[in-house]
Parts: structure tokens; sequence; C-alpha cells
């Protein structure tokens, strides 16, 4: 899942209109949203609708329609308004992969190409006007084969074609149909001989090799049951409306400003009744076979700058938040305890190490840096990440030499001796001057980019400006909001992207598959092309979770390392902290952030322990 590079660190329109110039508009008087007093308003008001779940998120929603969601901001509020076939365990670790919406875990052939999949007969769509009398209808199997050809249908160009191409039997086909068709004429009757619902409650898929990460997909937002009368009714506005059959329905968003949701009446999930090593005595199973979510409404406010979010947490306006860089100080003692003015709130912290890593991307298809590896080299020996650690992560984060992130299975710890992506001035001194000789001369001025406005992304990003000049390259920097930076690295404008992924699943293949040439230019944002980096990923992609397979991913690294698409930085860790006034929070690495990810309906809130809090700290 793409991240921006401060968004779980600081832990992809029903009443607004969808246009962005009209954020804009909203963004120009977003001082009185962000005081506390406004920020505040909407919370108070909307406790006449029952128990309120604050939460926060630092860049704008661009769509919640699943199929076009491709980075955290969206997937944090669509991934409580859809639910998915299958998902994680809440609490049980290792991660456990269980039935969601669909009745039992599936069926599979003894060739691993055939998946029957019996759907749960109790989940209804969310209450929508596109339905008769406005009361949402029962899930079928066909919204699955419906969604998943809508992924297919070219006309709506959804950035999640890369994760079925060349799968399924048949949608390949059906998507080479749509292409003869007009916009409004794709016929979605039309039969795929790999996608059946045999019944209402019975999905087949019929794969043409087998892929045993297909369970892994099928927990992605991307692969949600979609309504077809929702689509219908909405046309092109869909993104805005969104009808899922999660736990919570959408009742106003406000572009720019907040995403508002109550609880879905008729909601069909109960609280896990068995837990992990530990749960029990942390009070996690006190809720155990309780009807979810427990609590009426959520609210997802847009606070992009790191303190205005910080102090809103503070004062009881959030339930919880991610810590900024420079409060690091004020949260722990001595570097490592929590500070007794934390601990005399109530306040707590959650940590854990995020499957994720960070990097500078180069867009090979640009004309400078695609075919002068020294110049690359330079740019990745210039930057002291140990430095940038501490600076912005109060040293709380290791150091990237390739893309497999340290907390993964398949992690190699002797990609380090062989790493171009390290800190060596020597080094990058020579590398320019061979780089130099490459380009006939004087390097052009080079572009770094980054997705965000604040103030901390606009340190992050002069700050590798100066990595970068400090061996007499001449760079300027571009600052872009979230949305526009996505749309930018997708159509290949970005020339130097600070920008990184962090694993939608527990499988190295998550990241092989951003350097596969046929992902280009989304997910593989680097534009980049080895066949036989193609080979091994084609390779993986077909193989079970065995020790050949985890020694191709280490050869891919070694790949990606000398080619040197992009310049690995780091791999991070979370801190979350939370009142006490809200239980049953537990992280999940693979969810990477818990302000949403479909895990916002686990959550119970105290009102009274708020309130009181509210009152004494105001």
């Amino acid at each position: 899942m793409r991240v921006s590079w401060l968004y779980f660190h600081n832990k992809k329109n029903t009443g607004g209109c969808p246009v962005w110039i009209a954020s804009m508009v909203i963004l120009a008087g977003v001082a009185g949203l962000l005081s506390l007093s406004g920020c505040t308003e909407d919370t108070d008001n909307a406790k006449d609708s029952g128990i309120v779940l604050q939460q926060r998120l630092r860049a704008y929603v661009q769509t919640l329609d699943p199929m076009n969601v491709r980075d955290t901001t969206g997937t944090c509020v669509a991934s409580d308004i859809f639910d998915t076939l299958y998902d994680y365990h809440y609490l049980k670790r290792p991660y456990e992969i269980v039935p969601q919406l669909a009745a039992a875990m599936p069926t599979i052939s003894e060739d691993g190409t055939c998946y029957t999949i019996p759907l749960r007969s109790d989940v209804y769509f969310h209450d929508n006007a596109c339905f008769p009398g406005g009361k949402g209808r029962l899930l079928k199997a066909e919204d699955v084969v419906y969604a998943f050809k809508r992924i297919a249908d070219i006309k709506t160009r959804s950035v999640s074609w890369w994760i079925l191409d060349r799968r399924i039997v048949g949608l390949d086909a059906f998507r080479d149909y749509t292409k003869t068709c007009k916009k409004d004429e794709v016929d979605y009757d039309r039969p795929v001989e790999g996608l059946k619902a045999l019944d209402d409650t019975t999905l087949q898929i019929q794969l043409n090799a087998p892929w045993p990460q297909l369970v892994f997909w099928l927990t992605y937002i991307a692969t949600a049951p979609v309504a077809r009368e929702a689509v219908e009714y909405y046309g092109e506005e869909i993104g805005f409306h969104p009808v899922g059959t999660g736990a919570f329905k959408v009742d106003r968003w406000l572009a720019g400003a907040y995403v508002e949701a109550s609880r879905h009446p008729r909601y069909y999930d109960r609280y896990p009744t068995e837990g992990g090593p530990g749960d029990k005595e942390a009070g996690l199973l006190e809720d155990a076979g309780k009807p979810l979510p427990f609590v009426d409404k959520v609210i997802w406010r847009i606070v992009v700058e790191d303190q205005p979010r910080w102090r809103l947490f503070l004062k009881g306006y959030l339930d919880m938040v991610g810590v900024p860089k420079d409060n690091f100080g004020q949260v722990f003692t001595s570097g490592v305890s929590l500070s007794k003015e934390f601990t005399t709130r109530q306040i707590r912290m959650t940590e854990f190490d995020e499957p994720g890593t960070f990097w500078v991307a180069f867009n090979m298809q640009d004309p400078v840096l695609k075919d002068n590896k020294p110049l690359r080299q330079a740019i990745s020996f210039s930057v002291d990440r140990e430095k940038y650690i501490d600076i912005f992560f109060d040293g709380r984060a290791h150091e990237a030499f390739g893309f497999i992130p340290p907390v993964m299975p398949g992690y190699d710890p002797n990609i380090i001796a062989i790493s171009n992506s390290r800190y060596d001035m020597a080094a990058a001194n020579r590398s320019v001057e061979e780089a130099k000789k490459i380009a006939g001369g004087k390097i052009p001025r080079l572009r770094v980019a980054i997705g965000g406005t604040d103030s901390t992304n606009r340190q992050m990003c002069q700050y590798m400006q100066r990595c970068i000049e400090s061996i007499g390259l001449d760079v300027e920097i571009e600052l872009y909001d979230w949305p526009t930076f996505l749309e930018k690295m997708r159509k290949g404008d970005l020339q130097l992207l600070i920008t990184g992924w962090s694993a939608d699943y527990p499988d190295v293949e998550s990241f092989l598959q951003l350097f596969y040439s046929k992902n280009i230019p989304y997910p593989n944002e680097f534009h980049y092309s080895n066949p036989k980096f193609d080979a091994i990923f084609e390779k993986i992609a077909v193989m079970p979770d065995c020790p050949e397979r985890t020694a191709l991913y280490q050869e891919a690294q070694r790949i990606i390392n000398e080619d040197l698409p992009c310049a690995f930085t780091l791999h991070r860790a979370s801190f979350i902290m939370c009142h006490d006034w809200i239980s049953n929070v537990k992280p999940n690495s693979y969810k990477n952030e818990m302000a949403g990810w479909g895990m916002t309906k686990y959550y119970r809130i105290d009102p009274a322990k708020r309130d009181a809090y509210k009152k004494k700290y105001r």
C-alpha cells in the first residue's frame, strides 16, 4: 500500500462537493476548523447521535471506491465502510486469516487453481437511495463477480487491475472485450469462465495458474464486493457515495475537512472470542462475542499539520494519535519511558515495527537518470540515513539497505555488505565525476518531490536537497498535496520521489510486485524494467511458501540493489498514543494504522472518562 512519509509515524462525498477546487476554498478557512473550538463543534453536536470515536487523517481522501483506493488515507476510511471476503483475526498472533464476508475458508482444488468460497447469508449493504425503498439488500456472490469485472473494465481505469492481470480464466478476455465498447455499453452480464456465482452464497474462482497469495488479496480493499445498483445510480460520482457492507456508513463527507460515518444498524459481525497470549490479562477479551461495532459514530478529521493535531489530542478531542518528531522529547523520559506528564493523564503508548520500507525513487524513464547509474549511486551515497533518522524519527527507525523489512520473513542481513543504499561521501564524489562523463558535462538541475505540504514534509524534502547538493549537484524541491503527488507519480511526471510502501500482507511478494515491469505505472512508480527480475517474480507468484521461494526473494533484492531504481532509506516504527477511555486497541502490523483499516469497529469508548478529561485539561 502506497504510504506518505509521515502518515503512519504520526499515528485511498455524500454531503460535500467532490471537486478539488472546492477543497482549496475550504482550506482557505481551515484555521477555524483547526482551532480547538472549531474542531470540537462537530464532535459535540455528534453526541446527539450516541458514542463518537474521534479519529484523524493527515491527507485528503481521494476516493472511497474500493477499486481505486490506492493509498493509506483512502484505505483508512474505506476499510471501515467496505468489508472483504477475508480478514486478519483481530487478536491472534502470528497473524491468521479468517472468514469475514465469507462463511468459511475456501475449498481449493488439488491443482491449486479452483477456489470455491461460501458466503454468509446475513450480510446487508448499507441503506441507501440506490436501493428500492432506500433499504440495503443482502450481499450476493454476484456482487463479488461484479466488483472484479469493474476492475477489469478498461473504461473504469481502475488502479487495481495489476492485481488481477493474467490471473483469472477469461478475465483478460473480458478486459479486451471492454476495449471494443463505448463507455456506458459494457455488458456486465457477459460471462467470465473463471468468475462464477454458483448461487447467491457460493463464489467460484478459476485461476490460470496456482496463485497461493489469492486469499491474501481477498483481504484487500480493492476486492471488496460492490453493489451494482450503487454504481449505476451514482455513476462517475460513486467514489464520493460509498455503499458497502462494513460496520459504518458514510453520512457526511466535506472534502478537505472530515468524513463522518455512523454505525451500520444491521451489521453482522461480533467481537472475537479467542485471542493471543496475554490478551485476556490485558482486558482484550472482555467484550468476547458481543455485537459490533461499539461506537455509534466515527469522525475522521483531516488535520495536515503535526502540532494542531497533537494539541487536539492533548485537549481530548482526538482519541489516539501518533507522536510528531518535535514531541518525542516531551513524550519520553531518558529516551525510553513514557514521561510523567502522560502517565499522569492516563495516556498509554503502543509501539510496533512496520513492515514497510522507504526510499528516494528514481524515475527510470527520466532522460537524466535512466542511463546514468553513477548519478543514481551518487545521490544514494550522499544521503546520511543515520542523521535523517535522528532528526525526523528521534533515532527510532532502522536504516534500509534493501526492500525487505527486518520484521518480515525473508529479510537478508547480508544485503548490508553489498548495498548501494548507504552513506559514503567518498564514493558519492567519485560517482558524480563518472556521472558527468556519461552526461557529457554538468548534470542538469534535479527535482525532488514529496507528497505533503506540511512543515515536516517540507523539512524532509529540504534535507534530501541539502544531501544531494553537498556533492555539487543542483536540486529544487517540489511539494504536492497527497492526491496530486499520486497522480503525478502515476503519470511519470516526477523525477526523484520521496515515498515508500508498506506490505499489504505478510509475504515479500508485496514488495516484489513494485518492480515488476508489467505493473508500470502503478504500483511500479520507478518505471523500472528488468527481464531477469520479471522472470523471478513470475516464478515466485505461483510458488507456495518454501526455502526456495525465500532464496528467490533475496536474489531479486540483489538485482534491485545492482540496478538501483531507488535509494533505500529506512524502515519505520510506529508510536501510537491512546487516551485511557479508548479500549480494545491492539495494533496489526499489516494494517499499519489504528485509525481505521477495518479495526474501528472493535474499539470501545468511555464517554464519561473523556468528558472528565476534557474538563480538567481543556
